[in-house]
């Protein structure tokens, strides 16, 4: 389905409540790592536990700097070839680059898989049905994996109420999964499946917001992606510090504004500051009512006041509630 014939984002938020929607989510990237070491490889990489994840089970993991910055956030899944991670496409030859730099004598070897497999997104009321109608698994249970001939299905976080899974598949099965989920589900344009990402609030890293933040900044760790008990890897010693010691001062809020969409990275200021951005947006994406949503990392003493996009009087954000809890610190950890 070419972009011209989507229906218009607002129907297909009234299609996730009646019959549900499928989509092809634009801008991501898979990278697979086969070989013996690729679990002992990754894990002494990543934010996350690798070496105990199962095939039936699905993990989100933060890849940092050695000051503690996420470079990049994974989707990550074992196949029948190894272990898969999924990215922001426009970093994905850089990531998978310095990944396979830091490899040495590890029998780990990192392969684009985005040129033979495509990702499929299919939510609401009746994504359970169709899936099962195609021949797939409907895994229960967040991140719940399954797999059937060569596919992999996955259970996403819910976004608005409503369940949703993805399917990895190779290239070559795409069209005809496209035409058997379907037949019952209403096709919606990719932008859609943005906002159910953030409506989720599932941040992704993406080439603008790169190196700007510490994993609690975005939440990362409440949503799953930060093992605390899992060992070294670049930057832990950071991000540990900012779990244990109370230096938190920020974290990622949902928000709403009208007007344009911006781009990511963009700065939110608040009046009684005028010099100083008081956070920046990680995703954004067009709203079904109008206007733009997005996720954005905030200082918590600024949340709760006005809010503008790219300066003081520019346009009002204001802030809405995440579907998990986001605990604070309280008021005079929050100062500063």
């Amino acid at each position: 389905m070419s972009a011209t014939e989507f229906t218009p984002l607002a129907n297909s938020l009234e299609s996730l409540r009646s019959t549900g929607i499928v989509t092809m989510p634009a801008g991501l990237g898979l990278i697979r790592v086969a070989g013996d070491d690729a679990a002992t490889f990754l894990h002494s990489q990543f934010t996350n536990a690798v070496e105990d994840l199962s095939a039936d089970t699905a993990r989100l993991a933060g890849y940092c700097s050695p000051k503690g910055r996420l470079m990049a956030s994974f989707l990550m899944w074992r196949d029948a070839d190894g272990i898969v991670l999924q990215l922001s496409a426009e970093i994905q030859p850089p990531i998978q680059k310095r990944l396979t730099m830091f490899v040495l004598r590890a029998k780990a070897k990192l392969s684009d898989l985005s040129a033979t497999h495509r990702i499929v997104g299919v939510a609401g009321a009746g994504a359970e049905a169709a899936l099962k109608q195609a021949g797939l698994p409907a895994p229960q249970g967040p991140m719940a994996t399954a797999t059937a001939d060569g596919v992999t299905v996955i259970r996403l976080a819910d976004a608005e109420g409503e369940p949703r899974w993805q399917i990895a598949a190779p290239a070559d099965r795409i069209a005809s999964l496209e035409q058997s989920l379907g037949a019952t589900l209403a096709a919606a344009a990719p932008a859609f499946w943005d906002w159910l990402d953030i409506a989720s609030g599932i941040p992704r890293i993406a080439a603008a917001t790169q190196e700007q933040f510490v994993p609690q900044m975005i939440n990362f760790e409440l949503i799953g992606g930060v093992n605390f008990r899992k060992g070294c890897y670049p930057g832990q010693e950071v991000v540990a510090r900012s779990q244990y010691r109370g230096t938190l001062k920020r974290r990622m809020w949902r928000v709403h504004g009208e007007g344009d969409v911006p781009a990511a990275a963009a700065e939110i200021f608040r009046p009684e500051d005028p010099e100083q951005p008081c956070g920046m947006l990680v995703n954004v994406a067009p709203a079904p009512q109008g206007g733009w949503d997005g996720l954005a990392e905030l200082k918590i003493d600024a949340a709760a006041g006005a809010l503008h996009l790219g300066a003081a009087t520019g346009p009002a954000v204001s802030t809405r509630a995440l579907p998990y809890e986001v605990l604070l610190p309280n008021e005079a950890e929050a100062a500063g």
